[in-house]
């Protein structure tokens, strides 16, 4: 672990891998993984306490963690004026984004929500052509098309689940979180080719906890935390220390030695470990239109990111 946070704190070196199955894919892949369980974590968290309580401790825990790293690595803090703008852009992308997801995932079953983030790359796309930061070919457009058509499906397809746990209103706030991060993506893309990953990583979780403790202070100082089960801490755990800390640096890690394409591409496999683990613990059986739309949104994928 200690060389993987060194990697991750240095995206100026160059490492040059062995052909075939490395270190680094491993660790993408156990990334994915991360991230896909956490949609059926947070969905089982988020019935035993308030879901704003659950996310602003996951949240503050994750915060307090990455600066610690970065003490312990002796990382180097960037000037005064980058760590106002990592602290804004964190507002959105680790405050409002976390707050439209948690809440989304209370009222809609983690497969959905899963399916419907499955859409970001193609918002992230038609973003960054609108500012002129990327071009979108043909087979981008095609790709944005089949990922919006899909979703939609997955939404629609979501209202007539045989679940009751499943609401257009629960798809509708995890959408707005995948708005949410596509515009921190987008806005932060230029940030993260000038800065070292952990601090910047570090530095946007907390920009993140300051508007999301402002709002879940009053459920967290409601919620009886003694009576949390042990799997309740566990969850939080997991969803604040796995999910937002250790898939975060392998993501860096990713980037840095790979590249974004082929990182971002291990990334979109996490709506299949959401469903399948959503399925075997959750119970969540897709519907037909809901199947339909997942092959739309991994097809346009496939699009988009080649």
């Amino acid at each position: 672990m200690a060389s993987t946070l060194r990697d991750a704190a240095a995206p100026g070196r160059a490492e040059h891998t062995r052909p075939g199955v490395s270190l680094t894919d491993f660790l993408l892949l156990l990334m994915a993984l991360i991230w896909g369980v956490n949609f059926s974590v947070v969905k089982y968290g988020t019935t035993l306490v308030d879901p704003l309580a659950y996310n602003g401790v996951r949240i503050a825990l994750a915060a307090l963690a990455l600066v610690g790293i970065v003490y312990a690595t002796r990382g180097t803090w960037p000037s005064r004026r980058d760590v106002l703008v990592a602290l804004g852009l964190g507002s959105i992308g680790n405050g409002l984004y976390q707050i439209f997801f948690v809440e989304g995932v209370a009222r809609t079953r983690a497969g959905d929500a899963a399916l419907v983030i499955a859409a970001t790359p193609a918002l992230i796309a038609l973003l960054s052509h609108a500012i002129g930061q990327e071009r979108i070919k043909r087979r981008g457009a095609a790709g944005i098309a089949l990922s919006m058509a899909g979703m939609a499906l997955v939404v629609i397809g979501g209202t007539h689940a045989s679940q009751g746990d499943a609401t257009l209103f629960g798809d509708l706030l995890v959408l707005g979180g995948t708005v949410c991060w596509a515009v921190f993506a987008v806005a932060f893309h230029p940030l993260s080719r000038r800065l070292s990953g952990i601090p910047l990583s570090a530095l946007t979780m907390v920009g993140g906890a300051i508007p999301m403790l402002a709002v879940a202070t009053p459920a967290i100082v409601r919620t009886p935390w003694r009576a949390m089960p042990a799997l309740g801490w566990a969850a939080i755990f997991y969803s604040g220390i796995g999910a937002l800390v250790i898939a975060y640096l392998f993501w860096y890690r990713g980037v840095r030695v790979l590249g974004t394409t082929r990182t971002a591409m291990y990334s979109n496999l996490q709506p299949v470990f959401a469903l399948a683990f959503a399925w075997l613990t959750l119970g969540e059986i897709p519907t037909p239109w809901q199947a339909v739309g997942a092959a739309s949104i991994m097809t346009g994928l496939v699009l988009t990111r080649t």
